[in-house]
C-alpha cells in the first residue's frame, strides 16, 4: 500500500470514528448534563432560602452523593460487559447481562438507602456544622434515602443501553425527568412551603418515574432478543466481581470529594456554601465532558469484543483529542462568566464575593479534566478495573498532604475557596492524569474477546 493510500485510509477511518463518537457522545451529553442539573435545581431553589439551607444542602449532598456515587460501578461495569458481548455478536447475552445488573442495583439500593437513613444523624454531626445547618441537612437527607434504590436502578439501566450504543433513550428519560423534577421542586418548596425537604421530595418522585420508563424500554429489548427477566446467579456474580474493583476506584474518588467538603466546613458557613456552588458547577461541567468517556467506554468495549485492537487504539486517540478540546471550550465559557455565574445559585453577598476567582480557576482546569475523564472511560471500557482501583488510592494519597497544606495556608475567605478549588481540580486531577496516561501509553489494558 502506497503512503498516499495509507493516509487516505487513515483519514477515512478517523472520520468514521469521529462520527461514531459524536453519535454516542452528543445524546450522552444531554443525558449527563441533565443528571447534575437535578443538583443545580436543588442548589438554585434552596439557595434563595438563605445561607443555612444552602450550606445544609452542601453537607447532605456530600453524604448522599458519596453513598450513591460509590455505586456508580453499576453503570460503569454494566456498559463494558454489554458492549463486549454486543461486539462479539451475542446480543441476547448482552441484554441479559444488563438485566442481571438491574437486579443487583435494586438489592444494593435497598440496603444502602436503609443504612443511610439509620446513620444520617451521626453522619451529619461528623461535619461539625452549626445546629441550624445540621437541621437543614437532616431534613433533606431523610427524604432522599427513599430515592436511593431508584438512583441505582437508573445507573444500571443507562449502563445497559449505553453498552448497546443507545444514548438517545437515556437522553430522553433524563430530559423529561429533569423537567418534572424542576416543577415538583418549585411546587413543594415554594408552593406548599416544605422548604428544603420539598426539594428532596421532588427529586425522589422524579427518579422513580425515570425507573418506570427505563423498565418499559428494557423489557422491549428483552422480548426482542429472548432474554429472561429474572436474575441469574452467575450473571449477578460476574457483575459484582467486575464492579468490586470499580467500587474501590470510586471509593478513592469519593474520599477525595468528601475530605474537600470537610476542609470547606472548617472555614465556616460562607466557605461551605461557596464550595457547594463551585462543586455544583464542576459537576455539571464534568458530566458534560464525561459524554466522551461514555462514548469511549462503549466503542472501546465493542472494538475489543470484536478483536479489533487497531480500532480501539484509534478510538483512544480521537477521544483524547476531543476531550481536551471540549475541556478548553467549556473552561473558556466558565472563565468568561465567572463574575456573574454565582448569582444563579445564591443572593447572599458574602458567598457571592468569594466565587469569581474560584470559578476562574475551575475554568482553567477543565482541559486537564477532559483528558482525565476520557482515559478513565477508555480503561473502564477495556475492563481494566483493577488498575483503576489501585491507582485511585495512590492519587488520594498524593492529594491529602496537598489539601492539608492548602487548608493551613489559606484558612478563610476567598483565598480558602480558591485554594480548595485549585487543590481538587488541578492537583488531584493532575495525579489522576499521570496514572491514567502512563497506563494508556502501554498495551496491558488491551484484552481481546467477549
Amino acid at each position: 500500500m502506497s503512503s498516499v493510500t495509507a493516509t487516505v485510509v487513515l483519514v477515512t477511518r478517523r472520520k468514521r470514528i469521529d462520527r461514531s463518537i459524536a453519535q454516542l457522545a452528543v445524546p450522552a451529553l444531554g443525558a449527563l448534563v441533565a443528571e447534575p442539573l437535578f443538583l443545580v435545581v436543588d442548589s438554585a431553589l434552596v439557595g434563595h432560602l438563605g445561607a443555612a439551607p444552602l450550606a445544609g444542602l452542601a453537607v447532605a449532598a456530600a453524604i448522599l452523593q458519596t453513598a450513591v456515587g460509590l455505586m456508580i460501578f453499576l453503570a460503569y461495569s454494566t456498559t463494558p460487559l454489554v458492549a463486549r458481548r454486543r461486539g462479539a455478536g451475542d446480543e441476547r447475552g448482552a441484554v441479559q447481562a444488563g438485566i442481571d445488573g438491574l437486579w443487583l442495583a435494586l438489592a444494593i439500593g435497598i440496603v444502602v438507602g436503609a443504612a443511610l437513613w439509620a446513620t444520617s444523624g451521626p453522619l451529619v454531626a461528623a461535619f461539625g456544622t452549626s445546629a441550624g445547618v445540621g437541621e437543614q441537612a437532616l431534613a433533606y437527607l431523610g427524604v432522599s434515602c427513599l430515592g436511593i434504590p431508584a438512583m441505582l436502578i437508573v445507573f444500571a439501566a443507562s449502563g445497559l443501553l449505553r453498552g448497546l450504543q443507545d444514548t438517545r433513550t437515556p437522553l430522553a428519560v433524563a430530559t423529561i425527568g429533569f423537567a418534572i423534577n424542576a416543577l415538583l421542586n418549585w411546587w413543594f418548596i415554594y408552593g406548599l412551603g416544605f422548604g428544603i425537604a420539598g426539594s428532596a421530595w421532588g427529586t425522589v418522585l422524579a427518579q422513580w418515574g425515570m425507573v418506570a420508563v427505563y423498565l418499559a424500554v428494557i423489557a422491549r429489548h428483552a422480548r426482542r432478543v429472548g432474554a429472561g427477566y429474572l436474575p441469574r446467579r452467575d450473571g449477578i456474580g460476574h457483575a459484582g466481581r467486575s464492579g468490586g474493583w470499580l467500587l474501590i476506584r470510586t471509593l478513592g474518588l469519593r474520599a477525595a470529594l468528601l475530605v474537600t467538603v470537610f476542609a470547606a466546613t472548617s472555614h465556616g458557613t460562607v466557605a461551605t456554601a461557596g464550595y457547594q456552588v463551585v462543586f455544583t458547577i464542576f459537576s455539571t461541567a464534568a458530566f458534560a465532558l464525561d459524554a466522551l468517556a461514555i462514548a469511549a467506554q462503549a466503542l472501546v468495549g465493542d472494538a475489543l469484543g470484536a478483536r479489533d485492537a487497531d480500532r480501539a487504539g484509534l478510538i483512544v486517540r480521537r477521544t483524547i483529542f476531543w476531550g481536551v478540546s471540549c475541556g478548553a471550550i467549556v473552561g473558556a465559557a466558565l472563565a468568561a462568566s465567572s463574575p456573574v455565574i454565582g448569582r444563579i445559585f445564591t443572593s447572599d453577598p458574602e458567598v457571592l464575593a468569594t466565587l469569581p476567582l474560584a470559578v476562574l480557576v475551575l475554568g482553567a482546569s477543565l482541559p486537564l479534566g477532559g483528558f482525565v475523564f476520557v482515559l478513565d472511560g477508555v480503561l473502564m471500557g477495556a475492563g481494566d478495573a483493577r488498575y483503576l482501583a489501585w491507582t485511585s488510592l495512590v492519587n488520594l494519597g498524593a492529594y491529602l498532604p496537598a489539601l492539608w497544606a492548602i487548608t493551613a495556608i489559606a484558612p478563610e475567605g476567598t483565598a480558602a475557596l480558591v485554594g480548595l478549588t485549585a487543590g481538587f481540580t488541578i492537583i488531584f486531577m493532575a495525579a489522576r492524569g499521570i496514572t491514567l496516561g502512563l497506563r494508556a501509553r502501554g498495551g496491558k489494558w488491551i484484552r481481546l474477546g467477549a
